[in-house]
């Protein structure tokens, strides 16, 4: 006899599960729980199957009784009701992948490896800014049919607002989207995103990471000494201004990176931000790079003294967002506190590094220390591709130095705070390159005359009062063969 709504409303449970058939293969399962749920029995090549068509009440005795039907049709037209709904499945699933919002998420995974997360972030900004401008429009769109005109829609609303830099960034991302979407979807073989750049509103002419002269410190320090703002903001722009580091550096760092007794500064090369890309781009894993060491002087040492002892229980970062204790500080507070100090416009947080590297070459110290305390990363193959680990004791007494001349600019004094360092080596001339001597040997195997080539070089002798600070020199040899 066929189920009614309100055998069905009324079935309960049993000790064990029972079915209440409905005829012509429909069946409605009620197990031990309560739970109800029609199946469908069908033959197939001799053989019984069962599939379910869903769950009682999400799927009514009505519809239960429609899936059925269409399921017997496809057994009677020689179709395999169950292979052929998992296909449909199949089907779905791959639109739904080939949709630009999946082939962005998986271009986002793909991208995660290697980015580091954060709201500051490349990764971080990807998400923000697709959420924003791109995926309203394309999101449900089939990565198939979005074509150029589209992407340029998109990116126009974008340059209406004068975002002209936000667009630009939404151009390489684009393109390197589809780049990765025609590796990985199968059938699409043109990147509508090439050559958007020629279609680009120019963007005006910008001064990035806008610096100061050490004459216009005395004001910056003596408008940060009477800042109203957070003393947690304020100690940030200090350690910037003692240490060289990168915003994004000083934001991430934790209190275990600090060894306040050594006086030394430790930080991760995959927490910094050009090291990360490094490794990347060079296949090189976190034991391949060594940290950056950034020696700190008394000063610093005392702020970070004072941040640390000021840590709460739950707080993750030494500089924490003022309302989530496990997120840095963002970088929108510092930029606003220099805007605050009346710099807004002169200075940017990243353009303290472009100071402290003018002042230090002013001062007359050698270019290697200072890159080293910037931890600028040289090309591959350079000896000094990873300085940022080197010369650390001629780098703290250098930034001690440094820090005792900011101490004098606060107080105005910008003549005692300009002379050059004392007992620095001397950068040398063109006119004072190392001597050179070369031997020639040749050497006859039988077959052929080899000529081999030995040149040394050494360093010029230093000056007596240069030797405090002086590393030990090395001398250096070229050898080239020629064979006749």
């Amino acid at each position: 006899m066929p189920l009614t709504d309100i055998a069905v409303r009324q079935a309960r449970a049993a000790d064990k599960a029972y079915t209440l058939s409905d005829g012509r293969g429909l069946g409605l399962c009620v197990t031990p729980s309560g739970g109800k749920h029609w199946h469908f029995r069908y033959s197939w090549s001799g053989k019984q199957h069962r599939m379910t068509l869903g769950a009682y009440p999400e799927i009514s005795l009505k519809e239960a009784r429609e899936l059925r039907e269409a399921a017997r049709a496809q057994v009677a037209r020689g179709i395999h009701p169950q292979k052929h709904r998992k296909q449909e499945q199949l089907v779905k699933r791959l639109a739904e992948d080939r949709r630009f919002q999946g082939v962005f998420e998986q271009w986002l995974s793909h991208r995660s490896r290697t980015l580091q997360p954060g709201r500051q972030s490349t990764l971080g900004q990807i998400e923000r800014i697709f959420t924003r401008d791109i995926l309203p429009t394309l999101a449900k769109r089939s990565i198939y049919e979005i074509t150029q005109a589209d992407l340029l829609q998109v990116l126009g609303k974008i340059e209406a607002r004068e975002a002209l830099t936000t667009a630009e960034k939404c151009r390489s991302w684009l393109r390197q989207l589809f780049r990765f979407a025609m590796v990985k979807i199968p059938g699409l073989e043109k990147n509508p995103a090439q050559d958007l750049a020629i279609a680009a509103l120019p963007k005006p002419p910008v001064s990035h990471n806008l610096f100061l002269q050490i004459a216009d410190l005395p004001e910056l320090l003596q408008a940060l000494r009477s800042y109203q703002g957070s003393q947690e903001v304020q100690m940030a722009l200090r350690l910037l201004l003692m240490t060289g580091v990168r915003t994004g550096e000083l934001r991430r760092a934790t209190r275990d990176q600090f060894d306040l007794d050594q006086g030394l500064w430790t930080i991760p090369a995959v927490h910094v931000k050009q090291l990360h890309a490094k490794m990347h781009k060079e296949g090189l894993g976190p034991q391949d790079i060594p940290p950056y060491l950034i020696p700190l002087p008394t000063q610093a040492r005392e702020v970070v003294r004072q941040l640390i002892e000021a840590m709460c229980p739950a707080q993750r970062y030494l500089l924490t967002h003022r309302s989530n204790l496990k997120n840095p500080i963002s970088e929108g507070t510092l930029n606003q506190a220099i805007k605050t100090l009346g710099f807004g416009g002169l200075l940017t947080p990243h353009g303290i590094r472009g100071t402290i590297s003018t002042a230090l070459n002013e001062f007359d110290y050698p270019n290697t220390w200072v890159a080293a305390q910037l931890s600028h990363v040289a090309p591959k193959g350079r000896r000094d591709a990873y300085n940022h680990a080197e010369h650390v004791e001629q780098r703290r007494r250098m930034m001690q130095d440094w820090a005792d001349r900011l101490d004098l600019l606060e107080q105005g004094d910008v003549e005692a705070a300009s002379v050059p360092a004392r007992g620095v080596p001397a950068k040398p001339h063109q006119s004072e390159e190392a001597e050179a001597v070369s031997n020639v040997v040749s050497v006859d195997t039988g077959t052929a005359t080899v000529t081999i080539t030995i040149s040394t070089s050494q360093a010029p002798n230093k000056t007596p009062h240069e030797a405090p600070m002086t590393s030990l020199s090395t001398s250096a040899s070229s050898i080239s063969v020629n064979v006749g």
